[in-house]
């Protein structure tokens, strides 16, 4: 279904039950959670959403990174809520901004393979970001061909065969501006709660062979946020829902 904007947002959804929402990574889309939506479905109204500017969602030009806490706090408006927000990576951030400026609308947090807290340096962005566009806007490259090199770069060692090919699909079926603009975005903001002024149930996860964010880091994470929990996903890297699905349904619901 779509919720209607600007702009429109495309989720999918199932079941009944308390509102669960799924927040994809900058190289995903709504199709990353469908194994969580599945699982959760039995007790939740399950719903995992293309981002602004992903999968069948419309874009947006000149984005924020603040846009996107505006659009869930509307996707989550739409549903009733307050909501269950699991975000990783990219979404992890975006679920922290929308309890930062809408706590009323978040029910709980879970943080996966998230990085967020430390100041950003300027200039290891600006390398990061012309490392990222070199390919896409001076080479003629499009995302499909970027695909392998970004997924054996956030891949655990043991990723099986089929979680490796729909992060390879994921990543392939990107916007190439849309992906470039949310990667500024993403990388420049700053502006994060304080995690100890945190005061809803919060979990941390993350993949035991993450690179992007890496277990020492979500280890800070969970003991500055009060009461958080950790879990570390065996064998997985940065995108530990998909390339551990029941591993993480499993620790999602010792959380709940």
């Amino acid at each position: 279904m779509r919720i209607a904007g600007p702009p429109d947002i495309a989720v999918d959804v199932a079941g009944t039950g308390p509102l669960l929402i799924f927040l994809h990574g900058v190289g995903g889309n709504r199709h990353n959670w469908s194994d969580q939506v599945a699982h959760f479905s039995a007790r939740f109204t399950a719903v995992a959403w293309d981002a602004r500017g992903y999968g069948d969602s419309d874009d947006a030009p000149d984005r924020e990174f603040t846009d996107f806490a505006d659009d869930l706090a509307r996707v989550i408006r739409h549903f009733g809520g307050p909501a269950h927000l699991v975000g990783l990576s990219m979404g992890g951030r975006i679920a922290l901004d929308c309890w930062r400026r809408y706590p009323l609308l978040v029910a709980s947090l879970t943080l996966a393979d998230t990085s967020a807290g430390a100041p950003p340096d300027a200039d290891r962005i600006a390398a990061f970001l012309a490392l990222r566009r070199k390919p896409l806007l001076e080479e003629g490259k499009t995302p499909a061909d970027i695909a392998p090199g970004i997924v054996a770069s956030i891949a655990g060692p043991a990723i099986s065969p089929e979680a490796h090919a729909r992060l390879i699909d994921s990543h392939a079926t990107l916007r190439a501006h849309s992906y470039l603009d949310t990667l500024a975005a993403v990388t420049r903001f700053a502006d994060f709660p304080a995690f100890a002024t945190i005061n809803v149930p919060t979990l941390v996860i993350v993949g035991e062979h993450d690179r992007i964010a890496p277990v020492e880091h979500a280890r800070v994470m969970a003991a500055a946020i009060p009461g958080a929990q950790l879990e570390v996903i065996p064998g997985a890297g940065h995108v530990s829902n998909i390339e551990a699905p029941a591993a993480f349904n499993a620790a999602l619901d010792r959380f709940f």
